[in-house]
């Protein structure tokens, strides 16, 4: 329900109320009682945003919102990883020092 500003052009009290849309405007001044309180315009409420996330939850597709709901699911690879290759050589063996001798340090 919004709050309504009132002025009263008899004794100039300014009160407020708490009132349905709907409402019709009050005439009677709390203060002094005559029927000369009006409706002011006001500046409207702020508009707040509260909580975590207001925009990532809210206007979203269908699509984005599954996605978002599974973020750990990948989709599968095309192709299959391939085997490591063995090296070059007949023995297997990756070392350029001869036997014997000692690789610089």
């Amino acid at each position: 329900m919004p709050t309504y500003e009132y002025e009263c052009a008899g004794c100039l009290h300014h009160f407020e109320a708490l009132q349905p849309i709907t409402a019709p405007p009050l005439r009677k001044c709390p203060r002094c009682g005559t029927k000369k309180a009006r409706r002011l315009i006001g500046a409207g409420a702020g508009l707040i945003f509260k909580g975590s996330g207001f925009y990532i939850t809210d206007y979203r597709t269908p699509s984005e919102k599954k996605a978002r709901a599974e973020p750990d699911k990948k989709p599968a690879p095309d192709k299959k990883p391939t085997p490591p290759s063995k090296p070059a050589g007949g023995r297997g063996t990756s070392s350029s020092t001869s036997p014997g001798h000692a690789a610089p340090s």
